[in-house]
């Protein structure tokens, strides 16, 4: 049998609405223009669908509900009718777990199309959380689709996020599930949407055989073409829905016998599409007056678009610090959050920065704590097996210098540590800032604080005293 399809890829939304400035790389510096909003992906879908009628599938990878004012204060709730009017065909999880495993499986329950996480269980019963797959029909072909969900949520995450479920790789399940989609459903293609990163897609297609497709996510890889690992066809496609994937194939004899694929840019040339803009703006009304107040300057471009230190968790760490009077400061290494230009910085920039707007917190660490937190953080980011890659970007630091070699063997990546500008003092105890619940982990340090502030008044406080500047400035540095 022979056939053609289409595949359409959103992942790591983020709950961008709206267009927001992008960062995107060119020759020199990089340059910020304008770019998402689900009315304009709405517009693609609706074209390439109406330009090959039952010929296509769309898929959205995760982080969908999660990462904006809106987003958080309706617990992803807001997001339901316009994700319907969307019409992907399935999803899988990461920040959806944010908000409880309850909430999340009450939001799951009003959209119109199947949550699929073949590693989410059940602690008491034992059974799946979801649909660890589902069977698409097109014209001429069946599509088996298997989900996997971001396997850290019970591992790194919050433990409010994994109450009462846990989670596993997902490599040991998939071989039976294909196995069960071929001889037994009969599809002609296997599709896999994953949030486990493109390290870890990229590892698992290499050691589990029988995967025609696999959608990645987590990692805001922008993938210009295709990687193709044990003949496995890996996409993923940027962040915060200023991207799609487009993935066109033909079949032949249930294999992938020709493909072509686009990254598509969601530009300003797109035009919105009418029924999904007014669900927006309806979403986003109420919260205008309050998001469009300036509440400061930036005189850095804030970003969240690199590995070892960013301009954007600068400035969350500078407000921290100014908040606390402590000697340093540390916060996650988030990897979501629209680029803010130089210029007026709005409450809604604030809650992009930090959408869940914890309190405040302080804590008592020794040095050698301190060394041994970021040892540990630097292997979560860069072991050399992506399956014990646990996180996002390196930890955010302030008043530290830690100059280190990445390739090193675990625990012995740092080679020199500073603290307020002297080499640091293993038994020495210093005092951090960190938003609860991110930043210093609850086994490091003692005498934990959390003050009468949360990080947003503390970033309002802190950007009302004039033009800020957060420019890189070497807190961790590789060598």
């Amino acid at each position: 049998m022979t056939g053609n399809l289409t595949l359409l890829q959103m992942n790591d939304s983020h709950g961008y609405l709206e267009p927001h400035q992008e960062l995107f790389y060119a020759g020199g510096p990089p340059e910020y223009r304008l770019a998402g909003g689900y009315a304009r992906i709405a517009t693609i879908l609706e074209e390439v669908r109406d330009a090959q009628p039952g010929r296509v599938l769309s898929f959205d990878c995760g982080d969908t509900i999660h990462g904006t004012y809106p987003a958080v204060q309706s617990k992803g709730e807001a997001f339901i009718p316009i994700l319907n009017a969307l019409g992907f065909d399935a999803m899988t999880a990461h920040w959806e777990f944010a908000y409880g495993p309850e909430q999340f499986r009450k939001v799951a329950r009003g959209l119109n199309y199947p949550v699929l996480a073949e590693n989410c269980y059940d602690d008491a019963s034992g059974d799946l959380v979801f649909l660890p797959y589902t069977v698409c029909e097109t014209e001429g072909l069946q599509v088996g689709v298997i989900g996997i969900a971001a396997t850290i949520v019970d591992k790194v995450m919050p433990d409010s996020f994994s109450e009462g479920i846990h989670f596993s790789l997902g490599k040991a399940e998939l071989p039976g599930h294909i196995t069960h989609l071929r001889d037994e459903e009969g599809v002609d293609l296997v599709v896999v949407i994953s949030h486990l990163g493109f390290p870890q897609d990229a590892k698992l297609a290499g050691e589990v055989d029988g995967i025609d497709i696999l959608l990645s996510g987590h990692t805001h890889n922008r993938l210009f073409e295709p990687a193709v690992v044990n003949g496995t066809i890996i996409i993923q496609s940027g962040c915060h829905g200023s991207f799609l994937g487009r993935l066109d194939v033909t079949v032949e004899n249930r294999r992938v016998k020709r493909f072509s694929h686009e990254l598509i840019v969601i530009g300003d040339e797109i035009r919105p599409e009418p029924e999904v803009e007014e669900m927006v703006e309806g979403i986003m009304d109420p919260h205008r007056e309050y998001l469009s107040r300036v509440v400061g300057e930036t005189r850095t471009d804030l970003n969240r678009n690199t590995v070892l230190e960013a301009t954007m968790d600068n400035l969350l760490l500078q407000a921290l610090m100014d908040a606390t009077g402590a000697e340093m400061a540390f916060s996650n290494g988030w990897r979501y959050g629209a680029p803010i230009p130089p210029g007026p910085i709005t409450v809604n920039d604030l809650w992009n920065i930090i959408p869940v707007n914890p309190p405040v917190s302080t804590v008592e660490i020794t040095g050698r704590e301190l060394r041994a937190m970021m040892e540990e953080n630097l292997e979560r980011t860069f072991a050399r097996d992506p399956y014990h890659q646990m996180g996002g970007y390196v930890k955010r630091c302030a008043g530290v210098n830690i100059y280190c070699k990445l390739e090193n063997p675990p625990g012995h990546r740092i080679q020199e540590f500073f603290a307020a500008g002297k080499p640091l003092d293993p038994d020495a105890i210093y005092r951090a800032a960190f938003v609860t619940g991110q930043g210093v982990p609850s086994n490091y340090g003692r005498n934990r604080e959390d003050l009468d502030i949360r990080a947003i008044e503390a970033l309002e406080r802190y950007l009302a005293r004039g033009p800020v500047s957060a420019e890189l400035r070497g807190s961790v540095v590789a060598i």
